[in-house]
């Protein structure tokens, strides 16, 4: 039986990218995937690549940032294959510019398409599911959400992104404390390909192009894929509430923000008891990671 063989799954921004790589993973593991994108002809070129190899595959353009449209998907999948497994919210864009530049549209977008998209589908699968739980039914459901080192760390001219992909690392969190009552896990993904988005950067296009010589091709997006199609089986159950980073064969856990033994006075401060106070805490703690480009 192939892992996810009779399973379901909407994974968004599928018409090109890691969405189409998904996809395609999913769906030669025996997923029925509805191809969500708002590009018709690039993800009817996917459904097609699925349908020829013998996979079960749709074509979906709704609108992931619209809360009704976005309940026409799930009703679309659940109509055309008779269920919904998995939800894997990919659909990203990049405007990027330093803060001091940034206009309040950039800002808006990026927070629209991210953090609104990871919501709307995924609250819609989520009352779905939720009902089949109350009605008795077992529920073995995925939400995969697509963060990035740059939600993780920060990074130099992207602070709408990194504020946006932080969110969505913490909504994974919360996502997997309450859900998992209702059979629903919640795992982030935080991943480094070869998209439209990367090869955009000379610089990346370079260190990033497929090796002409036949050798492991350590940029191609199926190789986060596969972590995406272990997250999405029944052989994940128990696996939630985790942000994985994923790059060429190297596949890790990002660890979140963590309370430090800190120092207590047992009364209120004075604030000029705090300069050596704080200084103290920096010395002793562990440095976070670099923020991306400093």
């Amino acid at each position: 039986m192939s892992l996810l063989e009779n399973r379901v799954a909407i994974i968004t921004g599928a018409g090109g990218g890691l969405g189409a790589a998904h996809a395609k993973v999913f769906a030669a593991h025996g997923c029925a995937v509805v191809v969500n994108d708002i590009n018709y002809q690039a993800a009817e070129a996917v459904v097609e690549d699925i349908q020829a190899k013998g996979g079960r595959a749709i074509v979906n353009t709704a609108d992931i940032t619209d809360y009704a449209a976005s309940k026409g998907i799930v009703e679309h999948a659940i109509n055309e294959f008779a269920g919904l497994h998995i939800v894997v919210n990919n659909a990203g864009i990049n405007r990027d510019k330093m803060f001091a530049s940034m206009s309040e549209q950039d800002w808006d977008d990026i927070m629209r398409i991210h953090l609104k998209g990871h919501f709307c589908i995924s609250s819609h699968a989520v009352r779905y599911w939720r009902d089949l739980a109350k009605a008795g039914e077992t529920v073995d459901a995925r939400i995969i959400n697509t963060t990035s080192g740059a939600g993780l760390q920060g990074s130099i001219g992207q602070s709408n992104y990194a504020a946006a992909k932080a969110g969505i690392a913490a909504l994974t969190l919360n996502q997997a404390a309450e859900l998992g009552r209702y059979g629903i896990t919640a795992n982030a993904i935080a991943p480094a390909a070869r998209t439209g988005m990367t090869m955009a950067v000379d610089a990346m296009a370079q260190q990033m192009a497929k090796p002409e010589d036949g050798s492991f091709d350590y940029w191609a997006p199926e190789n986060v894929s596969v972590l995406l199609a272990y997250l999405a089986s029944a052989q994940a159950a128990h696996v939630s509430g985790k942000v994985f980073e994923s790059e060429g064969g190297r596949i890790c856990i990002a660890d979140g923000w963590r309370t430090t033994k800190g120092v207590d006075k047992d009364a209120q401060w004075d604030p000029n008891e705090l300069g050596d106070v704080v200084d103290h805490m920096i010395e002793a703690s562990t440095p976070a990671q670099k923020v991306w480009g400093s």
